[in-house]
């Protein structure tokens, strides 16, 4: 048992720091997206399924209430959390639009949408993702392996070397709350 969780912790370390040399310019990229947007009073909006609905609630908490400072609260919505509009929508339409419909209602140019998905293949991530193009919404990836089709249509990708969906997930956070801590210092007097 000791051995197995040595090696769970030594590979999420040895995968961050690889996702860490390719990943440092769309990191620090998402960071000034984020900062912009929050001073332009746009919004940002994250999306994903499973573990990605969770990160995408816990990251829109961090923006507005706090992560580690006092600072003004940042419009961050995440898509996954209204179960009302996500039934109707699946169950009147399909799985497939549910966080499209909700960008088309609520976004607007110079938002900021971020998709999780640990494959990028999610096809209502991808939807998303076309009709806040065609808004004029900026499109931030958040993905593993090879990304899928959300690294290429994104603005930004950060893409995870790795195929182990728990990793990727490990990943995505520490990245995260590092683009966290930088977006709040921005905010804070």
């Amino acid at each position: 048992m000791k051995e197995r969780i040595r090696s769970v912790v030594l590979e999420s370390i040895e995968v961050k720091q690889a996702a860490l040399l390719v990943n440092m310019p769309s990191v620090e990229r998402t960071a000034e997206a984020l900062i912009k947007a929050f001073k332009s009073n746009n919004r940002v909006f994250l999306c994903g399924n499973g573990g990605s609905a969770a990160d995408s609630q816990h990251i829109a908490a961090e923006f507005i209430g706090r992560f580690q400072k006092e600072r003004k609260a940042l419009p961050a919505i995440a898509l996954t959390t209204d179960s009302s509009i996500l039934t109707c929508l699946t169950n009147d339409y399909s799985y497939d639009i549910v966080f499209s419909r909700q960008i088309e209602a609520l976004g607007r140019a110079g938002d900021v949408l971020i998709g999780i998905s640990t494959s990028g293949k999610s096809p209502n991530v991808i939807k998303a993702f076309e009709r806040a193009k065609e808004m004029g919404i900026l499109t931030i990836a958040f993905t593993g392996n090879d990304g899928g089709a959300m690294a290429t249509m994104a603005d930004i990708a950060v893409v995870i070397p790795s195929k182990v969906t728990a990793r990727i997930q490990e990943a995505h956070i520490t990245f995260f709350h590092a683009i966290c801590e930088v977006v709040e210092n921005a905010f804070v007097k």
